[in-house]
């Protein structure tokens, strides 16, 4: 382990929200810490508040009253950057303006030892960019901290162009040390989380656009089906919809406005008007007292056909075989290069995760993917333009016997969950392929960083290279804007797995 010595002070500069909880995190790994803020006043008041939380600890038993004694000690706010001299690692979470944080490193380079390590907790502006003014820009790094800092465990480990490897480790093992989960990267717009979750935001966004499903649908179903601790409406709302917001359109502007970032005109009408979530009081829900929450509307209990014939090999859906035999309904196999369920009506129901379109097939229902069909509460279904009454009552009969709720939503390829899932594997995996990170890091990072139930590499392996790209595929030709288009690196690997059985 290279990571900092205990006995060296890590200063903070800057105290708002995050760099209290940065500060309270190297305090609590037994550091001495240096606060310090451009207004004065500011860091004796965060030096207050972050003893104040140390006290909470000790009432919640997390802490004991020595060690919170032996913190507040270590805890001293610095009036100026000279006072910062002795310090082995300085962690800056300022504005995120560039010119600003360039200014500070540039003052601070000139008074910090040759070996002490710079470090920006940016979530949106270059690593390499900051460093950029810098003689020795080698010793400086992203530490990208989530909020809250002390209770979040990802850190994101972030090497600028100019970023040595001594450096970079020594930053990843002081975070290990301090009890965090680090994840190493390059230098890109988002990093790796803000980058690979902008699916998630976007195709809600672009579903709701398209007006195949209200806000409080789609939130269920990425909820309750997909497995995701919030939905995306939910979780903007709780972010801010312009903090959101600008993000989107910071990492859309970085990549050159790569139309698989685009932001939404629905969001920044919402912005626009004010109504920013949580914070406002209203954003996609109203959150004054008494307010309502709305919730979707769940299709009434009707009975389940006696019998299905199950057609080809469903997938990812392949769970629901047997538990619709555990349920008491008949099932009966057919041999076939399709793969649906044979309703008695004589409809198809089919899988999202072919990507297809139900009005693709006359009379036909599909359903979407649920991250497990065994515990999922709730299951989306959308009926062609042409469907029978029959049809979907049959289909609907099928997953609420199984105790499922059905939702009824428009009919698009890829539904909710499965178009979210093959994006958030499509745009993961690019980030793999152009050496953003590894995909061990890929995957926790979204895991620990944004509760996702999976991590969107293994996620995506699961349910199938040739059907994310089949339903990506069909999306690009109904919607031909470079959105949807496979990356070349998913496109590789299909074509690498045809080659294989081809031979």
């Amino acid at each position: 382990m290279t990571g900092l010595d205990r006995t060296r002070p890590v200063a903070v500069v800057g105290t708002g929200t995050m760099g209290q909880g940065i500060a309270q995190v190297a305090l609590v790994a037994g550091h001495p810490v240096r606060l310090h803020d451009a207004v004065p006043g500011r860091a004796e008041q965060a030096a207050a508040a972050i003893t104040a939380r140390l006290g909470r600890l000790v009432e919640k038993g997390r802490l004991s009253e020595d060690d919170r004694r032996a913190a507040q000690a270590r805890l001293k706010p610095a009036g100026t950057l000279a006072e910062l001299a002795d310090c082995g690692l300085v962690v800056e979470a300022v504005l995120e303006q560039l010119d600003v944080k360039q200014a500070l490193f540039r003052e601070l380079e000139a008074i910090l030892p040759v070996d002490c390590l710079l470090a920006t907790n940016t979530s949106s502006l270059s690593v390499t960019a900051i460093a950029g003014g810098l003689e020795s820009p080698g010793r400086f790094v992203g530490l990208h901290f989530f909020n809250p800092a002390p209770l979040l465990p990802l850190v994101e480990v972030v090497s600028g162009f100019a970023t040595e490897e001594s450096a970079a480790t020594r930053a990843y093992d002081t975070a290990k040390a301090w009890g965090k989960s680090p994840v190493r990267c390059a230098d890109t717009p988002g990093f790796i989380v803000n980058r690979v979750a902008r699916p998630f935001y976007a195709e809600a966004l672009r579903l709701y656009e398209e007006r195949v499903a209200d806000p409080a649908t789609v939130d269920a179903v990425l909820r309750d089906s997909g497995g995701f601790k919030m939905g995306p409406f939910e979780l903007t709302d709780l972010i801010g919809q312009d903090v959101n917001e600008a993000v989107t359109r910071s990492v859309w502007e970085s990549f050159f406005q790569d139309p698989r970032f685009t932001p939404s005109l629905a969001q920044r009408r919402l912005v626009e008007s004010g109504r920013l979530g949580r914070k406002s009081g209203h954003g996609w829900y109203a959150y004054a007292e008494g307010a309502v929450r709305p919730e979707p509307a769940l299709e009434e209990p009707v009975s389940a056909p006696a019998e299905v014939t199950v057609h080809g090999d469903l997938g990812p859906a392949e769970p629901l075989v047997g538990l619709l035999k555990e349920a008491g309904v008949g099932v009966r196999r057919e041999a076939s290069e399709s793969a649906f369920f044979g309703l008695p009506c004589g409809a198809r129901l089919f899988s999202a995760t072919e990507g297809r379109m139900a009005g693709s097939h006359g009379d036909a229902v599909q359903f979407d993917l649920a991250r497990d069909y065994g515990t999922a509460s709730l299951i989306a279904v959308a009926p062609s333009a042409t469907a029978s009454e029959a049809a979907l009552r049959e289909a609907t009969g099928l997953f609420q016997v199984l105790g499922k709720q059905v939702v009824v939503i428009a009919d698009v390829p890829g539904l909710i969950v499965a178009r979210t899932v093959a994006m958030l594997f499509d745009v993961a995996l690019d980030a793999l392929d152009r050496g953003v990170a590894g995909g061990d890091d890929i995957d926790a990072a979204m895991r620990l960083g944004v509760n996702y139930p999976e991590g969107p590499l293994s996620w995506g392996e699961g349910v199938g290279l040739q059907r994310l790209h089949d339903l990506l595929s069909r999306m690009h030709d109904q919607q031909p804007t470079g959105r949807y288009a496979p990356s070349l690196g998913l496109r590789r690997r299909v074509h690498a797995q045809e080659e294989t059985v081809r031979r």
